[in-house]
């Protein structure tokens, strides 16, 4: 298990997308195994890969990581896109725990019931507009520089643009009052390693659909 990490996963987003992100941010080529049907989740499951039998599952640095939170702790302190002190760490473990909030709402919109889906949607705009990004506007007019904390790329910074990018898919102008997210999107997608992993091609997965759902329920709850 050496050489580029590899990612054991289904071929969509889910709760891989933002270990993708942070891979590709900090410049680190990876490989893939998709998870395609239940027997290739078996076979993980029995080979003792899976520390509690659930993927997203990483092989890096002769490790089998498990656990999403944990395996982006491990790359953003590898790559030192965790702060230069405890102080700042903690700063950034608050504002993604925040983005992990709204990034479990817009995850979680495509595999609502018919009847459930505008009820969702409504609750996941509302929080997004009235909860989550005028926190991070203020974050960044307190803080002054072009980054949420310190004055270098964070994880927090990563994993706020794969956000704001999946919330502008649901209401493209979801950023309208949001001036100083606007200018941090631009600013951020423009880094060369995430201007990279924005363009067609590479490793970054389009958004669910229905029918990818339907393939994932097959293979994880049958």
């Amino acid at each position: 298990m050496s050489g580029k990490p590899r990612l054991h996963y289904f071929n969509g987003r889910g709760r891989m997308e933002p270990i993708r992100w942070l891979l590709a941010a900090a410049g680190v080529e990876f490989e893939e195994s998709y998870v395609e049907k239940k027997e290739d989740l078996t076979k993980l499951q029995t080979d003792g890969s899976l520390l509690f039998q659930q993927v997203p599952m990483v092989e890096i640095d002769g490790m089998k990581m498990v656990q999403t939170r944990a395996i982006l702790n491990y790359i953003a302190t590898k790559h030192n896109l965790y702060g230069k002190d405890l102080k700042e760490r903690a700063l950034i473990d608050m504002y993604v725990e925040g983005m992990f909030d709204l990034n479990e709402l817009l995850i979680m919109y495509v595999i609502q019931p018919a009847d459930k889906k505008d009820q969702h949607f409504a609750n996941m705009m509302d929080k997004a507009e009235n909860r989550y990004f005028p926190v991070f506007e203020k974050v960044l007019k307190d803080h002054g520089k072009d980054f949420l904390v310190g004055n270098q790329l964070s994880r927090a910074d990563v994993q706020l643009l794969e956000i704001i990018l999946m919330a502008e898919e649901h209401k493209p102008d979801i950023l309208a009052k949001f001036p100083l997210l606007q200018s941090f999107k631009a600013r951020i997608s423009n880094i060369p390693t995430i201007k990279k992993f924005l363009q067609p091609g590479s490793q970054r997965k389009p958004p669910t659909r229905e029918e990818d759902v339907a393939k994932a329920i097959k293979i994880f709850r049958s």
